[in-house]
């Protein structure tokens, strides 16, 4: 994933876990929080501030190797989606322990499924204009 489409900082990892929907599947949980793109953007900058996403895969994943490996799928599977996602959002998916032993169909299903879910609870969410 190009480095303008990773989430870096706590309070961005923060916001989204907070603020944002939440969706699980039995291999991951996908938090969406989709940020007005007009309230951050400045004049000098008339481009709308692209999608990004970040990963958290603790420990109970399994060991440093595995969690590397989830860590790896799980990035090449949303850098084919990030181009999809509305402009702003802000994507954070955490691996639960059974993606040690999923394949990257499987991690692309679950991410797919969750994200659909998460962005239907986002627009449900939203009021109405």
């Amino acid at each position: 994933m190009p480095a303008g489409a990773r989430l870096t900082r706590r309070a961005d990892f923060a916001t989204t876990i907070r603020r944002g929907r939440r969706a699980g599947r039995n291999r991951l949980v996908v938090h969406l929080h989709i940020a007005d793109p007009m309230a951050d953007q400045t004049i000098t900058d008339p481009a709308p501030p692209s999608a990004r996403a970040g990963f958290v895969v603790s420990k109970a994943v399994g060991n440093a190797v595995v969690r590397h490996r989830v860590a790896r799928r799980l990035r090449h599977v949303v850098a084919d989606r990030i181009e999809a996602l509305p402009p702003g959002a802000l994507v954070v998916v955490r691996a639960l322990p059974p993606a040690a032993e999923a394949s990257s169909a499987d991690l692309g299903g679950d991410f797919d499924s969750a994200l659909r879910s998460a962005l239907k609870k986002s627009r449900a969410a939203e009021p109405a204009r």
